[in-house]
């Protein structure tokens, strides 16, 4: 084992210098909140940080609403079978076979229950599901075991390692984020619609945010797609959420959502160009004719 793993984070440190990229983590972005991460003995969804995130969470409370009077009634109903329905308390049964308004019921009521369901499931489903014009759009491939990323209209491109115990408070985060945070993140722009395209390069692999309410596996050969608008500037983390190899659990996603114009700024830090008439070059020049102010 002791052989297996010193290989395994030889393989990972080779093709961390083989897949060096452009971008590199930025210490010029503003401190922010970590709004979207696990927390001890939690026991519910994270709080929401996207329309769709929302959309989840209002669908998982509706479910619990419905399943919770079911399992009380279905158990209150065995357990009244059990105690005035046995061998000793009822030793002469009904011979009675049928119950047709019991039977419609039985029938009807699930029906209603699941048409409810279906009728706040499917459009849930379907703003999901429809990508929506993209103001940012970003590829992501998974690789064994980290996460390249690339804005296909700016040329930027970086690979996303996750960040070893002693390497935390140098990239500015606390030893509670070990196997969270990493190297290089994911930054976005609050308010804009960012659409991720999900492929992988070698086994399947499952790009997963948790207060963005997304998850979508990123399979060799094809590209899939998900979408987000996040409200709050903050730091969220994920992680790959299918299993992938023997470092499975060690190929974190880090994203830092920020203003519009921090965003811009990192872009133009990483060297991006911006096209006439995009709402990055509007923001842009704004930010340029206020300084010149």
């Amino acid at each position: 084992m002791r052989l297996l793993s010193a290989m395994t984070n030889a393989a990972v440190t080779a093709a961390c210098a083989l897949t060096a990229t452009a971008a590199w983590a930025d210490d010029q972005l503003p401190v922010l909140p970590v709004r979207g991460a696990p927390v001890p003995g939690g026991m519910s969804l994270q709080d929401p940080a996207s329309s769709v995130a929302s959309g989840v969470v209002f669908l998982d409370n509706l479910l619990l609403w419905i399943i919770v009077p079911i399992t009380i009634f279905v158990t209150a109903l065995l357990i009244w079978v059990i105690v005035f329905h046995n061998r000793k308390a009822n030793p002469t049964p009904a011979k009675f076979t049928h119950n047709s308004p019991l039977e419609v019921a039985w029938t009807a009521i699930p029906a209603l229950i699941l048409l409810v369901i279906a009728f706040f499931t499917f459009p849930a489903l379907r703003y999901e599901q429809v990508m929506p014009e993209a103001d940012v759009t970003i590829k992501t491939t998974g690789y064994q075991w980290y996460w390249g990323y690339e804005y296909v209209d700016h040329g930027v491109e970086f690979s996303s390692f996750m960040l070893q115990r002693e390497e935390l408070e140098e990239y500015g985060y606390t030893q509670d984020l070990y196997l969270l945070a990493t190297d290089t993140e994911v930054v976005v722009p609050v308010g804009k619609n960012v659409v991720m395209q999900v492929t992988a390069a070698d086994v399947i692999h499952s790009w997963a945010m948790p207060a963005f309410g997304v998850k979508q596996d990123g399979v060799p050969g094809r590209l899939a797609q998900l979408w987000f608008n996040v409200d709050q500037e903050g730091v969220y983390f994920g992680q790959c959420s299918e299993l992938c190899g023997i470092n499975h659990a060690y190929m974190p996603i880090t994203v830092k959502a920020v203003s519009e114009e921090e965003y811009v700024a990192w872009l133009e830090r990483q060297g991006a160009q911006f096209a006439e008439g995009s709402w990055e070059a509007d923001v842009r020049d704004r930010v340029q004719l206020a300084a010149a102010q």
